[in-house]
């Protein structure tokens, strides 16, 4: 049997990299996926690709700043299938010196990393509670655990993630529900192309970080679904608040 069987995945920001490429891998490894995303044409794109592999997902547009939003979606993807795993994975970054950035961009930063993600642990927590069954893996950034110059709000939201997923670890544990960090470093996605470009020199800052990286890559969206499913398979049942790098070596958090 496939590790994912008979369960169902919900994936915010599905239809971008990162999303994406977890949203294939948990199909192909037998999970039904509902794939999230404000843009519900990304979704669409994720979910046809799936389908045609032979994989069973759904699209589902959603915005995770709109509460009714969020709920509206939940109930949408409780109607396929009961919630088994939660990947909080859609995020969004301006990147500029702190003291360059506007209240307004403070609030759109909070909005989507933050609050977005305080929606969707509030819908479906109580529904994996009343289960006594769930996992739930939250994608931070290495930011949180170390600083990135140009992404100090965004960095603040990452770190707030980080530390409600540790209380909700210690809250839900009781119900069975895990709660679990994965923290990408550099990756060639989206959200890396806006930061190149924000930078002014786009080449020299993606040889710089290519030598920072001991592994000497950047990451691929491909790199991240290992940790992410590992973290929601039987393989970690005792394994709950904890939070790895998956960033080539460029941070070694202890």
């Amino acid at each position: 049997m496939a590790r994912f069987e008979g369960q169902h995945v919900v994936v915010t920001g599905g239809g971008g990299g990162i999303g994406g490429a977890t949203c294939k891998r948990f199909a192909g490894e037998g999970a039904r996926v509902t794939v999230l995303d404000k843009q519900l044409g990304a979704a669409q794109a994720v979910a046809d690709a799936i389908a045609a592999a032979g994989g069973q997902a759904q699209a589902v547009a959603c915005d995770i700043t709109d509460r009714a939003s969020v709920d509206a979606a939940v109930q949408q993807a409780e109607q396929w299938a009961a919630i088994d795993v939660l990947v909080n994975n859609a995020g969004w970054d301006v990147f500029k010196p702190f003291t360059k950035t506007t209240e307004l961009e403070w609030q759109q930063l909070i909005a989507i990393n933050l609050v977005g993600a305080l929606h969707m642990h509030h819908a479906v927590l109580p529904r994996m509670a009343e289960r006594k069954a769930g996992r739930v893996v939250n994608i931070a950034s290495d930011a949180a655990r170390v600083g990135s110059s140009g992404e100090a709000v965004y960095a603040a939201c990452k770190g707030g993630l980080v530390a409600l997923s540790k209380t909700l670890a210690r809250e839900h544990a009781r119900h069975n529900i895990t709660v679990n960090v994965v923290c990408p470093g550099p990756a060639d996605t989206a959200l890396f192309a806006s930061y190149k470009e924000g930078a002014g020199n786009p080449d020299k800052l993606l040889d710089a970080f290519t030598r920072a990286i001991p592994l000497g890559r950047i990451g691929q969206p491909e790199d991240l679904p290992g940790a992410i499913l590992f973290f929601a398979s039987s393989d970690a049942a005792y394994v709950t608040g904890q939070v790895i790098s998956v960033s080539g070596g460029l941070t070694m958090a202890g």
